[in-house]
């Protein structure tokens, strides 16, 4: 054997422990979407508002609060002035240039989702031709994301999305609904950052990929995966069919565990991995509708927006798929004592992190 397969398997046997040994802290936070949702609605009167949020985000910047205290509502209503302060600090609106000044109306729990919801109101005199909203609600965790949609009495106006610094975003409230274009390009961004930032998804699409085989084969099983989760999102987003989360995620879970286990004790048996993906495709695919869920839109804009999101979310499984799958197969032609290695070691990372999730999901 030349010296550059050899080298070229030595570190890929390197690269992909340290892959699946950088992934498997991850565990704790798996499927933890930071995200909230920031509603507006635009009436002759002012800007009414609403912002939903995780309670593990709205404690932490409140000394001695809990996140299950805010579930509570003579709780949450004990806190809502504070957490109201910090809020205005990091939500601003201007029209057409002034910054509005708005008031705290109400805050309620949300306990089936863990959050809880303010809803807010900005007076004005006479309705702005512009607003100006900067957001950046919880500067502590950088991955988090608030997603904006402005509505008037004529419908859906125009949808955002602010991450990292939380750029000023400009509305034009005279102007044309956001274009079919700009729409989904978001969504598309959307649904792969939703694959990055969700260890549970991606180790079971490399879990259904350790065993290797063809690329025949792999791109049939990639593509049982994404037709099952493909029809369970569309259900699940228009709500024809909506099970709980409590009992999706440790489904999740569990299926993390099988192809797990699968992966380290399946080899030269017969290839069930496709009938895997599609059925355990199904559940993954409630568990990509929640996002959507959450953000509540209206049938005639979830059409595209769901489109796009599922767009992003191939894109994702797409990119760990041509990582992952061709690393494999070099290292099984050229080096296959790591090959072996590489899978035992990938499959016990995959089905510990799997029983994590589950047992955190169903105790917590």
């Amino acid at each position: 054997m030349s010296m550059f397969p050899r080298f070229i398997g030595f570190r890929l046997f390197h690269g992909l422990v340290a892959l699946l040994t950088i992934a498997s802290p991850l565990a704790a936070r798996a499927h933890d979407e930071p995200t909230s949702f920031l509603e507006v609605l635009i009436t002759p009167a002012g800007m009414e508002t609403s912002v939903v949020a995780s309670v593990t985000d709205l404690a932490h910047d409140l000394s001695g609060v809990e996140p299950g205290m805010l579930l509570d509502p003579s709780s949450l209503k004990a806190q809502s002035a504070a957490l109201f302060s910090i809020m205005k600090e990091r939500l601003t609106v201007e029209a057409n240039g002034n910054k509005l000044s708005g008031v705290l109306r109400d805050a309620v729990p949300m306990p089936e989702k863990r959050d809880a919801k303010f809803t807010l109101f900005y007076p004005w005199e006479e309705a702005p031709q512009t607003l100006t909203v900067t957001c950046r609600l919880f500067p502590y965790d950088p991955r988090h994301r608030t997603f904006l949609t402005v509505r008037d009495g004529g419908g859906l106006l125009r949808q955002e999305i602010f991450e990292g610094p939380g750029q000023p975003k400009e509305i034009g409230l005279a102007a044309a609904p956001q274009s079919l274009g700009a729409v989904f390009k978001q969504f598309v961004a959307s649904g792969v950052h939703h694959i990055f930032i969700g260890p549970d998804h991606i180790l079971f699409v490399v879990g259904l990929l350790l065993l290797g085989g063809g690329m025949k084969h792999l791109l049939k099983i990639v593509t049982a995966f994404t037709v099952a989760h493909s029809i369970t999102l569309c259900l699940a987003a228009f709500r024809i069919l909506t099970p709980p989360a409590a009992i999706i995620e440790p489904i999740i879970a569990l299926s993390i565990v099988f192809v797990g286990c699968h992966a380290l004790l399946g080899r030269g048996k017969k290839d069930p991995r496709i009938l895997f993906a599609f059925v355990f495709g199904l559940i993954h695919g409630f568990g990509f509708a929640n996002v959507l869920q959450e953000m509540e839109l209206p049938r005639h804009a979830l059409g595209w927006s769901l489109f796009a999101f599922n767009t992003g979310v191939e894109i994702g499984q797409a990119c760990i798929v041509l990582a992952v799958a061709p690393a494999l197969a070099l290292l099984k032609n050229h080096r296959p004592r790591y090959s072996e290695t590489v899978t035992a070691f990938g499959s016990l990372i995959i089905t510990g992190a799997g029983a994590f999730w589950f047992f955190q999901r169903v105790l917590g």
